[in-house]
């Protein structure tokens, strides 16, 4: 093993330092929630806010009782209309596109997009009034479809990936199509759906050699020892292209629901919701990159080596094993699909950040999630901050109307979000100051 010089060893302290920084001028630091003010209400989130949510926030475990409260979502109110920070426009792009999931961008700049009702859909294009130009159903007649992905990597795919709660298949493809053009082959058949939890995302390594599947836990809290059915679940797991199982490679992860490489470092990223019924401001959810190996506590520890009361210790061996996660969402948001920004529209400190659609959940008194975070990022690092992007989608009472569940960059810099409560896909596009 090397060993660095006391020079060398600063200089590497100096820079990671500087990387710091250099995120920190991303962030507005007058418009920073800190401490306990960085737990927000849905109701009144403002675009352009940062907040920053670290382990030392969180409270102790049953801190406040569990909340029951499930978002009904009501129809849109007209006055209602999806908020971005000043120099953004938000447009209708689509609506009436049924039970919306994932959305992911062709090479060619068409928009894929899983209807859970079984069919992948495809919208083609941008009027000069924001909307798709044309849409059709690529492939129907499938189950609760979440995941899409094209493969291989670059400007010609051959294959599009698709995901259910069991299986991973793939239609033959090439540019252009908006109808598959043959039958889907299954790669994948038996991941485990029982349960809680059944998005099965899909993304591919930056050199197209591993495909990564994030299956989420059939429960809250079930110990997997003495629960079978949590085998290979809370996972991310390694596949070949062709469907062969390599190996889990990351574990404790609650639900990740939403992955992402980043187009920069080739690291994996996800979103996660973690665990419920520990009080209103326990378990924060998250946006992080994956260690290849690494175990994220659940459900024996959270944010580190926090036990949760509720597994009486089992595990404490592992406890110095849990790596804490990039950066900390309000709890209870339902962090779900996640994109990086590959596009140049939007202004210049954009470039490279991370956006994530918060869903929203049921477990917290006063609502959370309910938008389209911004997390920026210096050289593909974070720096624990997220930034609210879009908000909006609840009203000033505390009613539901929109749920945002995927995010995807535009071949013109904009981004879509597809939006389940709505059943409508929103585009932010940046027109200036």
């Amino acid at each position: 093993m090397h060993k660095l010089s006391v020079s060398a060893a600063a200089l590497l302290v100096a820079a990671a330092g500087w990387m710091v920084i250099q995120a920190a001028e991303k962030v507005d630091v007058k418009s920073l929630r800190t401490g306990e003010a960085a737990f927000a209400d849905a109701k009144s989130l403002t675009p352009g806010t940062f907040h920053k949510i670290t382990p030392a926030d969180l409270p102790k475990p049953f801190a406040t009782k569990s909340a029951m409260n499930f978002p009904t979502v009501v129809a849109r109110p007209a006055n209602a209309w999806p908020k971005a920070p000043t120099g953004f426009k938000v447009d209708l792009y689509a609506e009436k596109v049924g039970t919306a999931r994932q959305i992911r961008t062709a090479p060619n700049g068409d928009f894929f997009m899983a209807d859970a009702a079984g069919q992948i859909v495809v919208f083609r294009g941008i009027s000069k009034d924001g909307k798709a130009e044309q849409t059709s159903v690529f492939a129907g007649g499938l189950g609760k479809v979440f995941g899409i992905n094209f493969y291989p990597n670059g400007a010609n795919p051959q294959w599009v990936y698709v995901s259910d709660p069991k299986s991973v298949v793939r239609f033959p493809y090439k540019n252009g199509d908006m109808k598959a053009s043959g039958a889907a082959q299954t790669l994948i058949s038996d991941l485990p759906a029982a349960g809680f939890h059944d998005t099965r995302d899909i993304v591919f390594s930056k050199d197209g050699q591993r495909m990564f599947v994030a299956v989420g836990s059939g429960s809250n809290i079930d110990d997997p020892d003495t629960h079978p059915g949590e085998k290979n679940r809370a996972d991310i797991l390694e596949y070949t292209p062709d469907g062969k199982f390599v190996k889990i490679y990351a574990s404790g992860i609650r639900n990740p629901v939403g992955l992402a490489v980043n187009p920069e470092t080739g690291e994996v990223w996800c979103s996660t919701n973690e665990r419920d019924e520990l009080g209103d401001n326990l378990v924060p959810d998250y946006v992080s990159s994956v260690k290849e190996g690494g175990f994220y506590g659940w459900p024996y520890f959270y944010m580190g080596g926090n036990p949760d009361p509720r597994l009486n210790g089992a595990h404490a061996d592992q406890k110095s094993k849990v790596l804490v996660p990039d950066v900390l969402i309000q709890p209870h948001s339902a962090s779900l699909g996640i994109t990086f920004y590959t596009g140049t529209q939007f202004p210049a400190e954009y470039r490279g950040d991370l956006f994530a659609a918060e869903h929203g959940s049921w477990n917290r008194a006063n609502r959370s999630g309910g938008e389209v975070i911004r997390v920026p990022l210096e050289k593909g690092k974070a720096s624990g901050v997220y930034q609210d992007f879009l908000t909006g989608f609840v009203t000033p009472e505390g009613q539901v109307w929109g749920r945002p569940v995927g995010v995807a960059v535009a071949k013109d810099g904009s981004i879509l979000v597809t939006d389940e409560g709505s059943k409508s896909i929103w585009r932010v596009s940046y027109i200036g100051k």
